[in-house]
């Protein structure tokens, strides 16, 4: 990552001398600066997330036709949370989120990636989503680095390529084995083994310095792959290919803490997945998994797509033996592992959608997240599994679910039905209209996408896929093969109607990225402000103040322009033009509840020809005490 420092230092304004030293103090102050290292005084963190692991797949979660003997032993030595959540639940979002304490609706990375095309069977089109998780974001890995640790990753990515990669944002070291492997093999089916085995070296290598490892496996994801004598073991499961896979996922975990057992320095592991069970057929003719009491899997906001298994160990920290139904999230995971290394988040990088979890992992302290916290998931798209574009909220025991494409509500009292099987909105009309004016402002404040209608719906196929079959009421209790038979039709057709169609995403890795510390700031009081937690044009309170930058056109296209910007609270409402050359777009800032709770205004696309050009950007009017801070001017060329 580099330095605050260098990035101000790169920028069109003279810096003195005494700015200089000014620099150097916010990085002390910030936790910018190598932590003391002797043995023992600051944990190593082994963050290992599971493929597709739902809820119901491990024994401590109460699953008996599953073997999974090493995270049960986890389990009793720490704390294993009930009522933990991704941050979307499919893959690149969740990672997104988990990685940067973010909600994957305010990076507009809300699917897996490329995503599932479009097709006639949608009422809605899909928004265009974030190709790669966007470089200007600040990962987890990029502020432990900055904090003193080492950094890497072992396993999949899954948030782009190239440039966009994982050694791009914050890891020293990125070892990626692919998804399949040789089941027979000393690597695994899924290179379970082999993402272990680098994950292992790396930590004997760094026993100097703490480390941030960070552990995503590829397994259990469909194709699933297994040893033929792990498939014989389990054949009395739901599916014992998969009972096999998960398995020799548990086995190579057991392998990991060995040697994390073994180590001088004390080791925060964390176990999890990135979003619930796959319950449908997908790849496979049975389904995978199912998850038990709730209802669903991945892709879906019921419980089953979004709760997860989570565990955290600390030794001599953490008491063994916890069970913790409080609701959390992964996003939990970045400002409660910055704090661990003694960082300051709101010096270091400002506002997070995730909470501190910290406190309640400590003996000394009884707090911790609150029961009644809100949580919010928007999720806009139509997926392989089966769902349709929905956002969901919950609030202490209620969960609210609203669907984009057709407007319907439903409410569940999650301590009466955690199953989600009765829609009580009619009996509690009051409550859910709170809850879905807590949604929409949320909504509203992080900048979500929402799709369009589809001009080419057929709704006789709609109707068909998404009302007439409801893969969230599939029966699990029939078996895998009754169930893989009663589904086969409807997978079919889910299939062929994106065969041979591809997804458009912006244009991946060829955005142009116009940075605050590079524009030059015109007028009275605008600048740019360096410090960590802002590095942002700010102080944007006279409306002639004005910002531009240097723009170099690589080709002729049509680029998207996304303005990374907050306003606080009560401070929504300006309006402001952005200029190149001839052609202008304009928009109405929103409030996002802190001058520095970033998001991305996509605020229009031009037509631009290869060239130089001066982008501006001039506020027409000023609503409240300052105009908006903005982080960053992005260009995105739009793939036809």
């Amino acid at each position: 990552m580099q330095s605050y420092k260098q990035i101000f230092l790169r920028s069109s304004h003279v810096v003195s001398l005494a700015l200089a030293i000014l620099l150097l103090y916010w990085d002390t102050a910030t936790g910018f600066t190598p932590i003391t290292t002797q043995s023992g005084e600051t944990p190593n963190i082994v963050l290992i997330v599971a493929d597709d692991l739902g809820i119901y797949d491990l024994g401590c979660y109460g699953r008996r036709d599953h073997n999974t003997p090493n995270l049960d032993r986890l389990a009793s030595q720490g704390i294993r949370y009930t009522s933990a959540y991704c941050g979307l639940s499919i893959c690149s979002a969740s990672r997104a989120s988990l990685l940067t304490g973010k909600s994957s609706a305010r990076l507009h990375l809300t699917t897996f990636l490329p995503g599932r095309p479009d097709a006639q069977s949608q009422l809605l089109l899909h928004p265009r989503i974030q190709s790669h998780l966007p470089l200007e974001e600040t990962t987890l890995a990029e502020v432990l680095q900055s904090s003193g640790y080492r950094t890497g990753l072992f396993g999949k990515w899954h948030l782009g390529g190239g440039k966009n990669g994982p050694t791009q944002q914050g890891f020293e070291i990125a070892i990626e084995p692919k998804g399949n492997g040789n089941a027979e093999g000393k690597e695994g089916g899924k290179n379970e083994y082999a993402i272990v085995d680098a994950a292992i070296d790396f930590l004997k290598s760094n026993e100097d310095k703490p480390a941030f490892c960070y552990v995503p496996q590829h397994s259990p994801h469909v194709a699933l792959a297994a040893p033929k004598e792990l498939i014989e073991k389990n054949a009395s499961a739901f599916n014992p290919l998969y009972a096999a896979t998960v398995e020799s996922l548990d086995n190579a975990i057991g392998k990991l803490l060995t040697t994390v057992d073994s180590l001088k320095r004390p080791t925060i592991v964390i176990f999890s997945s990135d979003n619930g069970g796959l319950h449908v057929p997908e790849v496979h003719e049975l389904p995978a998994t199912h998850n038990g009491p709730f209802r669903a899997g991945k892709g879906y906001l019921y419980e089953g797509g979004l709760r997860i298994p989570l565990i955290v160990r600390w030794p001599n920290k953490i008491a063994a033996n916890q069970t913790m139904d409080t609701p959390v999230s992964l996003m939990d995971l970045m400002p409660t592992l910055m704090e661990v290394a003694g960082m300051d988040t709101s010096k270091t990088i400002g506002p997070l959608d995730g909470a501190s979890l910290k406190s309640s992992w400590l003996p000394s302290t009884a707090s911790g997240p609150s029961k009644e916290r809100l949580f919010f998931w928007h999720f806009p798209h139509y997926t392989n599994q089966g769902s349709r574009p929905a956002a969901a909220t919950r609030l202490g025991n209620w969960k609210l679910i609203e669907y984009l494409d057709d407007g319907a509500i439903e409410l569940y009292d999650l301590e009466k039905d955690p199953g989600e099987k009765t829609n009580v909105a009619k009996d509690f009309s009051e409550k859910a209209k709170a809850l879905a004016e807590s949604l929409h402002q949320w909504q509203k404040r992080t900048g979500v996408q929402f799709g369009v209608p589809n001009p080419n719906v057929s709704r006789e196929v709609y109707k068909r896929l998404y009302m007439d079959s409801d893969p969230t009421r599939l029966d699990s209790s029939v078996g895998a093969v009754a169930v893989g038979e009663q589904w086969r039709a409807w997978r079919t057709e889910m299939n062929r109607a994106v065969a041979g169609k591809k997804t458009l995403l912006k244009d991946p890795g060829n955005e142009i990225t116009l940075k605050a510390s590079s524009g030059t700031a015109h007028g009275k009081k605008l600048r740019y402000e360096p410090e960590p937690h802002k590095n942002v044009l700010g102080y944007w309170t006279e409306v002639d103040d004005w910002a531009d930058w240097e723009l170099t056109i690589p080709k002729d296209g049509t680029y998207e322009i996304d303005v990374q910007c907050g306003c606080g609270a009560n401070n929504g409402g300006s309006v402001v033009r952005l200029e190149v050359a001839d052609q202008s777009l304009q928009w109405t800032v929103r409030d996002t509840g802190h001058f520095q709770n970033m998001i991305l205004e996509e605020i229009g696309t031009m037509k631009l020809k290869k060239g130089s050009y001066r982008l501006a950007v001039r506020p027409q009017s000023k609503a409240g005490a300052a105009v908006m801070d903005i982080r960053t001017v992005v260009l995105r060329p739009i793939a036809e």
